[in-house]
């Protein structure tokens, strides 16, 4: 069921990237406004877990509560830039909002599933990515198949307010809940101090570096190489939405392996094969749909496999009380780092083309994979996983 809710509140995130081509024939957007639609989310999402994670808030209040109020005010805010919006600028705002208010969604959700789960954390919180990014898959889905943007992000929208009403009527706090904790500022800072937090954190950094440019970007190659063979436009869309769509199955797999044989392991194995995308994607530019098809694929399932992996990860060896202060002070550092990889695509894809556009990711999941060897060879690493490692 928090999986569920997670995928329709998330769905939010990509509503107003899926609908660029539309923007910039109607608001006769600039590519630097095109960008800043997308930019904003990250921004606003940077925030908002910045201030979440100083009060300390996933860990004083109702992570539950938490969910569902900023769910359904994201979606009001989204449904608004969907109803009133007719400039880039108002546009802007509205998005940047949005990402504030998600930043009440993703980790206080994460937090819930711990709550639950001991053993098979890793599943557990693979199915829940896996949902995150079915819910960041959805908006490309419902441009495909539906009518005005206008319609597509409303629709939207409302998918998101069902998700936080899921979560404040039918889900409640797990047997391994601890009392609300105290206000202590101080949290935020002592994440690094921790060096197993601080190498997972690292492996993460890595990861976001490549995941949510390749999320950006990866629907306006697809677009590009598919407008050369003079495909129908609405090909792109469903094959965008199928291509992030694939990050759900890589979860739930990863998960499940991560439970058995390790965290690190299953991290580093993910990296090198997206990574290994980040390299040879782009060569297939223009050539055979099928065959860029098929890689973008396998680099939509491996790019995010290892996500929920770093975040099971904190909660296994950061401070039990304030776990939600971690993992969003967690998130909000690898989000603001997705802003410049974000930015640096288009001005290299501008200079070079598409062809190697993406290879500037690579050096982010090689970074990971040393920071999660490292963690592996650590004693705390005992702690993942009950032992497996």
């Amino acid at each position: 069921m928090l999986a569920i809710a997670e995928l329709l509140g998330m769905s939010l995130w990509f509503s107003g990237s899926a609908v660029v081509p539309a923007l910039t024939k109607e608001w006769n957007l600039s590519e630097a406004a095109a960008s800043w639609l997308t930019l904003s989310v990250q921004l606003g999402f940077v925030a908002g877990t910045l201030l979440s994670a100083l009060v300390n808030l996933p860990d004083i209040i109702s992570p539950r509560h938490l969910f569902a109020l900023t769910a359904i005010a994201g979606a009001i805010v989204n449904g608004a830039f969907g109803l009133f919006a007719h400039d880039a600028w108002t546009g802007i705002l509205l998005r940047f909002l949005t990402g504030m208010f998600l930043a009440g969604v993703y980790p206080p959700a994460m937090k819930i599933l711990a709550t639950w789960f001991r053993h098979g954390r890793g599943l557990a919180l693979g199915i829940l990515v896996g949902a995150l990014t079915l819910g960041k898959a959805t908006p490309y889905l419902v441009n495909g198949i539906g009518s005005h943007w206008r319609h597509n992000v409303v629709f939207v929208s409302l998918l998101a307010i069902v998700g936080g009403l899921l979560v404040l009527f039918s889900i409640s706090d797990g047997p391994f809940a601890l009392p609300a904790a105290r206000f202590d500022w101080k949290q935020a800072g002592r994440v690094f101090r921790n060096r197993g937090v601080r190498l997972a954190n690292f492996g993460y950094f890595g990861h976001m570096w490549e995941l949510y440019a390749m999320w950006t970007w990866i629907p306006f190659m697809i677009r590009a190489s598919l407008s050369l063979h003079r495909s129908n436009p609405a090909l792109a869309e469903v094959a965008s939405f199928l291509v992030i769509g694939c990050g759900a199955m890589g979860c739930v797999i990863a998960g499940l392996i991560a439970d058995r044989i390790g965290r690190t392991i299953v991290t580093s194995w993910a990296m090198v094969i997206s990574g290994s995308c980040c390299l040879i994607i782009g060569l297939l530019f223009g050539s055979n749909p099928i065959a860029l098809l098929i890689v973008a694929a396998i680099w939509g399932a491996s790019v995010v496999a290892d996500s929920a992996q770093f975040s099971a990860c904190v909660t296994e060896l950061g401070d039990p009380q304030y776990i939600g202060t971690a993992l969003t002070i967690q998130t909000c550092l690898g989000f603001l780092l997705t802003t410049i990889s974000i930015e640096l695509i288009p001005r290299v894809v501008n200079l070079i083309g598409w062809r190697y556009a993406f290879m500037i990711l690579a050096p982010g999941p090689l970074f990971g994979v040393i920071s999660m060897l490292r963690l592996r060879r650590l004693p705390e690493a005992t702690k993942i996983a009950q032992g497996r490692k």
